[in-house]
């Protein structure tokens, strides 16, 4: 299991929970809203970067009394939600005209009074981040220099991403920002007053417990990457000690975000965001349609490499991702593309966090065409110039049978469609290409097929030329 600097952990399966008596009889409010006639796809909407949402949009109010139909639980502009005027200012300066549709329905949810908790579930691209960093500016009291609302990340590069959001809504108000992320605060420094901390579990714990961060006017917890987060190994178990140490004097409003929610993960879900309420998509639309996915079938582990080499050489690509499974394999092939004259670089947790840092900004800048990474960066990152994203090693669970073996031979689907996300951003075309050298990794290969419902497309690799006609005529 992948384990970075901040404490990123890859999420290991478990068994859903079964559902009890008392969870059967009482069967919140639901409301399916119907975004278009075609389930699953979104295209882009011409006036912001979201994708339109055209799959079905699943709202489930805690309060079973109340209509979902009601027009308190939607908005069709950003005026009717009562926002301040310097918070209405840097939305519209972002770009946002209107709410996207999971804005539509989130919004009234999160910044009602009094506060509720929410769980939401939406593709990448579709507005999550700005939903939620509107909640944390909304909650805060600028005039007191207190910190009032929380955000944990699973990686210091999701975190930076974040706070880029919070800076750029919050330009027009008085709001003060600071990082819980390894190797960021000065030495020295004795107090975070900052309104809104964004950070990793581990290093949140670590400045709430020897209180240099202190926590007792929190108004708001974010999660994203919620079901990450809340997974039963690592970060969930820093996750849940950040929770515990929030005030108990008053309500805390907890906002859990994600692309997905594996089955296993919604009971900690809704342990952890007691009566929330709840806005999802259905569990086979999450998939991103535009991106077209491939699978080059390799005779061996060093003819991946020479297959990948040749990808780079024949084809023109803005910016591509290549993910590894294992630290030492994104080195070697950052070495090896390095000395062939390849601008390429590589990102992983044994890396200090400067250097972290200067890597993706360097990267989002376009200076560098090609990353090499682990999971580190499989969730939630928004680069929009990236087309191309390679699975060089296909993840794996990492799941430990009963006698304790480790069981690497299934793949990890969830983890599978964080990392594909990467491309095709905000309805932009894509394209995934998947490494398959054996009989073990073609079955692997046809699990992920069998488990997303859609058609990878077998690529020779004794043929350059079919295999560049091929790539190029979806790379366009």
């Amino acid at each position: 299991m992948e384990k970075d600097a901040d404490g990123f952990y890859t999420p290991a399966a478990a068994a859903p929970a079964a559902p009890t008596d008392e969870t059967k009889e009482k069967e919140p409010v639901k409301e399916v809203e119907k975004g278009g006639e075609k389930e699953g796809e979104g295209e882009q909407d011409p006036e912001t970067d979201l994708i339109q949402s055209t799959f079905d949009v699943e709202v489930t109010l805690a309060d079973q009394q109340a209509d979902p139909n009601s027009p308190l639980f939607s908005v069709k502009t950003f005026e009717e939600l009562g926002l301040h005027p310097d918070l209405l200012k840097g939305v519209y300066a972002m770009g946002f005209s209107k709410p996207s549709k999971i804005q539509e329905r989130a919004l009234p949810l999160l910044l009602a009074d009094p506060p509720q908790n929410l769980i939401g579930q939406s593709q990448s691209g579709t507005g999550k981040t700005a939903a939620f960093v509107l909640t944390m500016l909304t909650r805060v009291d600028f005039s007191k220099n207190k910190t009032q609302a929380l955000c944990l990340a699973p990686s210091r590069e999701l975190a930076r991403q974040i706070m880029s959001v919070v800076v750029a809504m919050g330009r027009f108000t008085s709001v003060q920002t600071e990082y819980a992320i390894k190797d960021h605060l000065p030495k020295g420094a004795s107090r975070i007053t900052a309104h809104v901390v964004v950070g990793t579990p581990g290093t949140m714990t670590d400045l709430i417990r020897r209180r240099v961060l202190d926590v007792s006017e929190v108004k708001v917890f974010v999660l994203d990457e919620a079901d990450n987060m809340l997974d039963s190994d690592g970060l969930g178990e820093q996750t849940l000690r950040v929770k515990n140490m929030l005030p108990r004097s008053h309500p805390v409003q907890i906002v859990l975000f994600s692309a997905t929610f594996p089955d296993h993960v919604r009971s900690f879900a809704n342990n952890f965001a007691p009566k929330a309420n709840k806005i999802e998509l259905q569990k086979n639309e999450i998939s991103v349609d535009n991106i077209r996915q491939f699978y080059l079938d390799c005779k061996s582990e060093e003819h991946k490499y020479e297959v990948l080499v040749s990808i780079y050489t024949l084809l023109t690509i803005g910016q591509s991702i290549i993910f590894c499974q294992h630290r030492h394999t994104a080195d070697r092939i950052s070495q090896r593309m390095s000395a062939e004259g390849h601008k390429v670089a590589s990102l992983h947790g044994a890396k200090d966090a400067s250097e972290r840092d200067a890597i993706i900004d360097r990267f989002r800048e376009g200076r560098e065409k090609v990353l090499i990474t682990t999971n580190v960066i499989a969730r939630g990152i928004d680069i929009m110039q990236v087309n191309m994203v390679v699975n060089y090693d296909l993840p794996l669970l990492n799941e430990r049978d009963n006698w304790g073996n480790k069981d690497d031979a299934h793949p990890d689907i969830e983890t599978y469609i964080h990392r594909i996300g990467r491309t095709g951003r905000f309805g932009r075309k894509g394209i995934s290409v998947n490494f398959v050298h054996d009989k073990r990794t073609w079955e692997q290969m046809q699990e992920i097929e069998k488990a997303t419902g859609k058609h990878i497309v077998r690529v020779e690799t004794d043929d350059m030329d079919a295999m560049e006609e091929t790539l190029k005529k979806h790379l366009k």
